[in-house]
């Protein structure tokens, strides 16, 4: 797909300490924007109301922290044994990280994400007084967005998972699914990190879009653009599908 600009990642909002100093090629948002009509019509997701997951954006940070790196079944289950475990945050600050990594084993890399967990709630007792994000539903994107990167553990997914899905400010945490899907449209280089990509889209999408169309891309890189043997005869949007071209050419 063709670009019309670049910009610098500082541009699109992102802490310029959590990625790469290059520049970024911006898709036209024509092109975009035709895209995001298109998986709308075949996954329906900005039509769903946004839903903030959690009364505590806390939680919600607990749960992204749980889910790298694992599935959401298993993050599931890591943040249910959790909150099983523990009464309270305040609680679970006071165990050992032992205890904690051997609680939340089912999520994976327990004893990394324990230590991350315990670190960051400490940061946040010392921040707010409490065992609680819910002081942060009252700032601006730029202050939760930098005290959330300051955080052990925290990185840009993370950060906008929690700004977006629990405090309702615009921002487009990248996974697997949309690093792939926008990889191989065409619209982020095949070395871009997923930063990379979460900086274009942020760029080139619309804020009041990032919700659903965070959510349609995620849909279809699980049921069409998948990474083994993606189904691209079926894909709604394989007009303007580089991959889909250049394995049509062979060159796949």
């Amino acid at each position: 797909m063709k670009t019309k600009e670049t910009v610098k990642v500082c541009q699109a909002g992102i802490s310029p300490a959590a990625v790469r100093p290059m520049a970024l090629a911006v898709p036209e948002r024509s092109d975009v924007l035709w895209v995001l009509d298109v998986l709308e019509e075949t996954w329906r997701m900005e039509k769903l109301s946004p839903v903030k997951a959690h009364e505590d954006p806390l939680d919600g940070l607990i749960v992204t922290i749980l889910s790298q790196n694992t599935n959401d079944k298993n993050r599931d289950r890591a943040f249910a044994q959790l909150k099983s475990r523990f009464s309270s945050w305040e609680e679970t600050a006071a165990s050992g990280i032992e205890e904690l990594a051997s609680t939340i084993r089912a999520a994976g890399l327990g004893e990394v994400k324990a230590r991350y967990i315990n670190q960051a709630l400490k940061g946040i007792k010392e921040r707010f007084g409490e065992y609680s994000l819910k002081g942060m539903k009252s700032w601006d994107k730029d202050k939760a967005k930098t005290f959330l990167l300051s955080l052990p553990g925290v990185g840009p997914k993370t950060a906008a998972c929690v700004l977006l899905f629990e405090l309702g400010q615009p921002a487009f945490p990248v996974d697997t699914h949309i690093t792939r899907v926008c990889k191989r449209i065409g619209w982020a280089p095949w070395s871009a990190t997923p930063e990379d990509v979460q900086s274009i889209m942020e760029a080139v999408i619309p804020q009041e879009r990032y919700y659903g169309a965070h959510l349609n891309i995620i849909e279809h890189g699980r049921h069409i653009c998948t990474a083994r043997k993606p189904a691209c005869p079926s894909c709604p949007v394989i007009s303007c599908c580089e991959f889909a071209e250049k394995t049509q050419r062979g060159e796949g």
